[in-house]
């Protein structure tokens, strides 16, 4: 972090009021995935709370390779008191049902599991990383943590996503520029049934292409084995290059799937939420600030 990162004074008004909000919540549990928007948070709260402050990293087949280790990287430069957990959302037949609730049950089983242990981890409250633009997008799980009584301060100090990754900069942070990583169970269409073998599949591919220099992406899984690939419209040429493509499809074919296309709209966050009918679509009510 450089000296002049907090120069500007709407940012440190900012990081403030995320401090102050923090410190009022008492001892914080936060739902910690490594992402920018958790990882801002596990910031300031160890700023904000020091030990009464854990980030707590949840594990499952639906977490892509790699995450696990750069989370607790991340713990370790921020400082913060960090634990790992295994969920067991793949047991519950909604879950592997997928239909557009599925988010719902992920969050349950999550949530859940971090209720549980509360008294155990010596903490009054979970806080999780949902961002003021979050509230814009389909959030079923957003449900879930009203349930438990999960709170979002980035939500309540009306921080939008471009300011959690300012934070995340000013502080340091190695993810203030990382894509968003959801879940890999998000990449397979509504409808068609979450397995690992299909997680498994999805994270490989992603993997392969990462490997190959691509870095915002997503591999989305269609009924019949179909991968879509999203990239942004700037590297959709390359890989319709003859020897990357030549390349890929027997790559993909032997992960398991029978057929490999290309978007041709190129990559967007959430572009699965468009097969959800109007009527099922859960927008959370944003927290007042």
């Amino acid at each position: 972090m450089s000296a002049d990162a907090w120069n500007d004074p709407q940012l440190c008004a900012q990081r403030d009021r995320l401090i102050e909000t923090l410190k009022n919540y008492g001892r914080v549990a936060v739902a910690y995935s490594g992402g920018v928007d958790s990882t801002v948070v596990a910031q300031a709260a160890q700023v904000a709370l020091g030990d009464a402050a854990i980030a707590v990293t949840a594990v499952s087949e639906s977490l892509a390779d790699g995450e696990r280790e750069e989370a607790e990287a991340l713990a370790r430069q921020i400082g913060i008191r960090h634990r790992v957990i295994r969920t067991e959302e793949f047991a519950d037949p909604n879950y592997l049902r997928n239909n557009p609730d599925r988010c719902y049950f992920c969050k349950s089983e999550l949530y859940g599991r971090l209720s549980d242990l509360l008294g155990v981890l010596e903490v009054d409250v979970i806080a999780s990383g949902a961002n003021v633009d979050d509230a814009g997008d389909h959030r079923p799980g957003m449900r879930a943590a009203g349930e438990r009584g999960v709170r979002h301060p980035l939500q309540e100090c009306g921080l939008k996503k471009d300011d959690v990754r300012a934070l995340a900069r000013a502080w340091g942070l190695p993810t203030w520029d990382k894509p968003a990583t959801p879940c890999l169970s998000s990449r397979i269409a509504y409808g068609e049934q979450v397995t690992p073998e299909r997680v498994r599949m999805i994270d490989q591919a992603e993997q392969w292409l990462r490997q190959r220099g691509l870095r915002l992406l997503r591999v989305r899984y269609h009924k019949g084995d179909v991968a879509r690939i999203e990239v942004p419209l700037e590297d959709l040429p390359r890989l319709a290059e003859p020897e990357l493509r030549s390349a890929l499809v027997p790559a993909f074919r032997a992960l398991g799937f029978k057929y490999v296309t290309l978007d041709l709209e190129g990559f967007r966050s959430g572009s699965l939420n468009a097969l959800i009918p109007l009527e099922l679509i859960q927008r959370p009510a944003l927290p007042k600030v």
